[in-house]
């Protein structure tokens, strides 16, 4: 049992603030409230009396309005005692740090008053701009990495990392990393066996394969190339444990097989096989890290002919085995 379990073991309730204001990313409040939701759902199924108190925070306490169409109510920045602490990011960084100068303050004073305290996606320049990042490692959304560096030469930007623990302080890449950090905390908090039963709900992965540097196949087909060749890397990510050949690619492009692999190491900087070679590997990962299925069973699902060839592709791409990448990852799931 970890320092952080025995203390939710002690208590009722663990109170998590997660602060937003105007022009906040809806996703990165609205993805941990839900999964902190549902753990407190599995709890309550398992008759055990502890539970999430989750509080929404803002400096302008009221209805806040997010990056979209849902506005928030929140209440004011806490000046108690903290126990975990979410801070949103926003699509437009810059100008909310200018319009946030107090909310930098308030984590000047308190982000080491917290058990936790966590910057989700950009909301990791709040804490930089409050000078509680200097000399620590920190992760944010990969677009405004090279940003947070040039600005806060003092931060160790990690801009490949889903998320970052140092220390109390936590810091998450974009978006949808905030859910990755809230499946973490509950992980934390209360086990693997939990946190696994909310990622089941949500239909997610409890710790997604590969960083956050938007590199996995799915992510890097939607801005990549031409509409017509987005499309082609869309069909064959949603066909991966077909036998496809250049032929099948070819002609789901249009195109003669010859003129289809000129244009597609053109337009990706990479052959049709080596794509789909990482696209399956990508997919492997995830199952490998989401379950215990066999590892034949893994090989076919991805369009491999056997776990052979998964092994050899995985040792190609990756200097390890499907079996090795596995077990390296339950050991720091198991240490984290």
């Amino acid at each position: 049992m970890t320092a952080s379990q025995g203390q939710a073991a002690g208590r009722a309730s663990h109170r998590v603030h997660v602060v937003i204001y105007p022009g906040f990313k809806s996703m990165e409040a609205v993805g941990p409230v839900n999964v902190l939701s549902y753990a407190n759902r599995h709890l309550a199924a398992r008759g055990d009396p502890r539970r999430y108190d989750i509080v929404l925070a803002a400096r302008q306490p009221g209805m806040v309005p997010s990056d979209t169409l849902i506005s928030l109510e929140a209440g004011p920045l806490p000046e108690g005692p903290l126990t975990t602490v979410m801070v949103a990011g926003a699509l437009d960084i810059q100008a909310a740090l200018a319009r946030e100068a107090g909310l930098v303050e308030w984590c000047r004073r308190r982000a080491f008053e917290a058990e936790r305290f966590a910057a989700l996606c950009s909301g990791s320049f709040f804490l930089a701009a409050a000078g509680v990042l200097d000399g620590r490692r920190a992760a944010t959304h990969w677009s405004v990495a090279e940003l947070l560096q040039r600005r806060f030469p003092k931060v160790r930007v990690d801009a490949d990392a889903i998320f970052v623990q140092d220390g109390s302080l936590w810091t998450s890449a974009g978006v949808t990393a905030a859910i990755d950090l809230a499946l973490a905390f509950v992980e934390q908090d209360f086990g693997r066996d939990l946190a696994l039963a909310v990622a089941r709900d949500l239909v997610i992965y409890l710790k997604r394969p590969g960083g956050q540097s938007q590199f996995s196949a799915a992510l890097t087909s939607q801005m990549r190339g031409p509409p017509g060749m987005r499309d082609i890397q869309a069909w064959l990510l949603a066909n991966l444990d077909r036998p496809l050949r250049i032929p099948d690619m070819a002609a789901r492009a249009g195109m003669s097989p010859r003129n289809f692999t000129r244009l597609f190491a053109a337009e990706l900087g990479t052959t049709p096989a080596s794509y789909l070679e990482s696209a399956r590997c990508e997919r492997a990962k995830a199952l490998l890290l989401d379950g215990d299925l066999p590892l034949k069973a893994i090989a076919f699902r991805c369009g491999f002919t056997s776990d052979e060839q998964l092994r050899k592709a995985f040792l190609r791409r990756f200097s390890l085995t499907p079996r090795d990448y596995r077990d390296r990852f339950r050991t720091t799931l198991t240490a984290r």
